[in-house]
């Protein structure tokens, strides 16, 4: 990943809590005829390891899972994508000053390379699905969780997936949010993302927190 000095994000805690708000990611591996791709859910498991480890599952019917079953020495790559939005040059100030501005597109973003483990455990899987279900369902006024549903229907939806386990060998952040730019760029983009009819307020926030101007 490109990484402009200033777009560097380093911090664990920022790091995992993308990968926590934004946990579907897209897992990256080599294939026979090319690169793979598939958007899968992910935990972030903190207490697994010095370096963490990311928990997924695959449907068995998808063939990534063999590939990996295949090259267990080959590494993976998965993206998480977290706010993102257009800035338009109307929102600088530096446009009514010199109009020596153009169009750019901010974003945060983690990446995550490691080696993967796929796991035909059904003890295990039934735990990542029990797991990974709590983690979206346990802030609701009614939670829905797996021993809701039949345990037999539960059991045959279990034989049809398998479980992915990707220790964490590298870890990278970068956060594009307009904190290259002047302070009155800055503000005028945050506001412009406010404003905007379809605004983006998460990545008006991120540019407000990470360009110091929480406050104007």
């Amino acid at each position: 990943m490109y990484q402009p000095p200033h777009f560097i994000e380093t911090r664990q805690d920022v790091l995992h809590g993308l990968i926590r708000s934004h946990p579907l990611g897209l897992l990256i591996s080599n294939g026979q005829d090319g690169p793979v791709a598939n958007a899968i859910p992910f935990l972030l498991d903190i207490e697994a390891g010095p370096n963490c480890k990311l928990r997924a599952h695959l449907a068995k019917a998808n063939p990534q899972w063999r590939l990996l079953a295949d090259n267990p020495a080959s590494p993976v790559l998965v993206v998480f994508q977290g706010a993102d939005a257009y800035v338009t040059p109307s929102w600088y100030e530096t446009k009514r000053e010199t109009g020596k501005v153009v169009p750019t597109w901010n974003y945060a973003i983690v990446q995550v390379r490691g080696m993967v483990r796929v796991i035909d455990d059904a003890q295990w899987i039934a735990q990542q699905i029990s797991d990974l279900t709590l983690s979206q369902e346990g802030a609701r006024e009614a939670p829905w969780a797996v021993t809701d549903a039949p345990p037999s229907y539960i059991q045959s939806q279990i034989k049809g997936i398998i479980g992915l386990e990707i220790e964490i060998a590298e870890i990278s952040g970068k956060w594009k949010v307009s904190q290259n730019r002047p302070v009155a760029d800055r503000v005028g983009v945050a506001e412009g993302l406010e404003k905007e009819a379809a605004g983006a307020p998460d990545m008006a926030r991120l540019v407000r927190s990470w360009g110091g101007i929480d406050s104007q």
